[in-house]
């Protein structure tokens, strides 16, 4: 790849294809289709869909981020831009005020291309899009004015994983880094703690569609992610996220050198603090172990994995 093509979006924005990639976007807005949960909110005229968004993305925090994955964060922190609400209802949310009481301020696409460009006048590494799903079409329409006013920072999508496959095909050629969970492996754990019984079959298609168009996780010669695919799966206790299953089908399925991050830091939160929450989902009201954690990132190497972050 030529200089002057990274990163991936800068041909796209120099020929007018980022706006229309925007524009693309933006017309799954007036019956909305943004997502896998296609509750087809006129989001366009302001309605709130499923995620509580409307027409304009919330911002609750745009900052550089050094508690990211030490590719991402590096050393001047990864350029976090924290987006309020969520298409998915996990019951153990870790930001549960970002993503259900969408907090925040709204932005026009002119403010999110000024966060972006701000990051970068910071020094940040990279753009860091956190819950960007269900706000695809403005992140898109900020990023074209930001690539138009200087912007050359690479985007990290770092998503949940509940993408559609027609929202990640408009991102083919943009982003760079790809950085979805892999929260859980069963329908029945999918339905019952992300309100998303479809949720594992729609993550492996996304991350299959992700690994395609990224490939495998690339560092530069500084350890820095320039390019690529990394899973998070965090573990949850009783072995309900299904690490064994998840990370033989990366393996085979999408590639032995897939990057999986197996985070330990699970503890009650969200829908588990509440009374309510305790008595529906008692295994959830106490932290990961360590041996849990131990096990999980063992049953990955043993299942085919090569890289663990």
């Amino acid at each position: 790849m030529a200089v002057n093509d990274w990163p991936s979006y800068l041909p796209l924005a120099r020929s007018g294809a980022l706006r229309q990639r925007a524009a693309a976007a933006a017309a799954r807005l007036k019956a909305c289709s943004a997502c896998p949960r296609a509750c087809e909110a006129d989001r366009e005229a302001g309605a709130a869909g499923q995620c509580g968004i409307g027409a304009r993305a919330r911002v609750v925090s745009a900052f550089p981020h050094h508690g990211e994955e030490a590719c991402l964060s590096g050393w001047r922190g990864s350029g976090a831009i924290f987006f309020a609400g969520c298409n998915l209802g996990c019951v153990f949310c870790q930001n549960f005020e970002i993503s259900r009481n969408r907090e925040g301020e709204e932005v026009s696409a002119e403010q999110l291309a000024g966060l972006m460009l701000k990051l970068q006048e910071i020094g940040c590494h990279n753009i860091n899009w956190v819950s960007p799903s269900h706000v695809l079409a403005q992140a898109l329409e900020g990023l074209a004015l930001a690539a138009e006013n200087g912007l050359r920072l690479p985007i990290v999508y770092n998503t949940s994983g509940y993408d559609s496959l027609e929202a990640l095909r408009l991102l083919d050629g943009v982003v760079d880094i790809y950085l979805p969970d892999f929260k859980c492996w069963d329908e029945d754990v999918a339905e019952r703690l992300l309100h998303a019984r479809d949720y594992p079959g729609v993550a492996r298609q996304a991350i299959r569609e992700m690994r395609r168009q990224a490939g495998d996780l690339e560092l530069d010669e500084d350890g820095v992610a320039r390019r690529g695919l990394l899973v998070r799966h965090l573990v949850l206790p009783e072995g309900l996220a299904g690490t064994a299953e998840m990370a033989r089908w990366l393996a085979t399925q999408v590639s032995p050198n897939t990057r999986i991050h197996v985070m330990g830091q699970y503890h009650p939160d969200g829908e588990i603090l509440s009374r309510h929450g305790i008595e529906r989902f008692p295994e959830l009201t106490r932290r990961t172990t360590a041996e849990e954690v131990r096990l999980a990132t063992m049953t990955a190497r043993h299942c085919g994995i090569k890289s663990l972050d």
